[in-house]
């Protein structure tokens, strides 16, 4: 079986941005050397501190071990410190959910110097982070759907603790969504249009708010993200917030700038497969695989149901998914592959 180790090299104050990369991999000359791994390396997956991205790492390291025959090993990760370690030692080989916001200049430096490379993106229809309201309240309420409209109706979400105000559901203190979403309350004046922000202890205090909601059939207008098992669980509608303004979005979430709050949408991060550059150098095979492997929100957000419902890990996580989205994921190998990597599971 595939080992788990905590070896990441320390962080490194760096940045970095998602550049397109296609694998250069050439078409196997036959069925068998689909089904070679093409390295005797270890191929070492980062297992990233977000349920999303631990469970593609153990979902990669069953197929590429069982399936195409490759040492595998999982490494504790995190955005900064695996970017930087893939940067400067080549290690881990994989990082299958790498989100490149955070650390812009120096993955796209490193991919223009050969070091690394992005083999795909894995989340296909990039990330998404906004405000919501259950489906069931825009269903008896069809012009709901912009903020603009919403803030128009403080009466249809009462705030439990006043009822005479309507309630908007922020981020937990100290999250970056605290002061996006404290800033967009602003620009719309929702204060003087009878709105409360209140905002929730931690993330398990905002997901019970929501979750307590959605099972009553309760109007609730909340800031959440994804993906993630709440948009996986519940049927909830993005509302419309105009454009992304960049400019203005860098304004609303940075505490030293002096400009009022704007309105803007939430820009999608992006979030990628990257590898280090001689994976597909060595592994071409590898490499055309992992260029398949990228899912959708809505995919991603199924997959962490399970894992939310049934209190299961990444471990666990994964092996439901191949269990259960074998037609997803078999279109991703060579039949040879996606049959042992069956057997393994058995």
């Amino acid at each position: 079986m595939f080992k788990k180790s905590g070896g990441i090299a320390a962080a490194i104050g760096v940045a970095f941005f998602s550049a397109g990369f296609t694998a250069a991999t050439s078409v196997p000359a036959n069925a068998q050397d689909a089904a070679v791994c093409g390295t005797d390396r270890t191929i070492d997956i980062a297992e990233m501190t977000w349920p999303s991205a631990a469970a593609l790492a153990h979902i990669h390291a069953v197929i590429l071990e069982h399936g195409f025959g490759c040492s595998v090993e999982i490494v504790a990760g995190d955005t900064v410190p695996t970017s930087a370690s893939m940067l400067s030692r080549g290690t881990p080989a994989l990082a299958p959910e790498l989100w490149t916001s955070a650390i812009q200049d120096a993955w796209e430096r490193g991919i223009e110097e050969g070091v690394v490379v992005q083999l795909a993106d894995a989340i296909t229809d990039g990330t998404v982070e906004g405000w919501f309201i259950p489906r069931y309240v825009q269903e008896a309420n069809p012009e709901l759907t912009t903020v603009e409209a919403v803030v128009g109706r403080p009466d249809l979400f009462p705030d439990p603790e006043n009822g005479d105000k309507g309630r908007l559901y922020s981020c937990p203190p100290g999250w970056v969504c605290e002061l996006s979403t404290s800033a967009l309350y602003e620009a719309f004046d929702m204060e003087a249009k009878g709105w409360n922000l209140f905002s929730p202890g931690s993330g398990g205090a905002l997901d019970a708010s929501i979750a307590r909601a959605f099972t009553r059939e309760e109007p609730i207008l909340f800031y959440y993200w994804g993906p993630t098992s709440v948009l996986g669980k519940f049927d909830a509608v993005q509302l419309d917030l105009g454009p992304v303004k960049p400019d203005v979005y860098a304004c609303n979430t940075d505490t030293d700038c002096n400009e009022p709050a704007g309105i803007t949408a939430y820009p999608s991060s992006p979030a990628v497969i990257g590898a280090a550059a001689w994976l597909p150098e060595e592994a071409p095979v590898v490499a055309e695989y992992m260029a398949k492997a990228g899912l959708t929100n809505a995919q991603i957000s199924a997959l962490l149901v399970y894992g939310d419902e049934n209190k299961a890990d990444a471990a666990e996580t994964a092996r439901n998914f191949l269990k259960t989205e074998e037609a997803l994921w078999t279109s991703w190998v060579p039949a040879e592959v996606a049959e042992k990597v069956r057997a393994a599971l058995n």
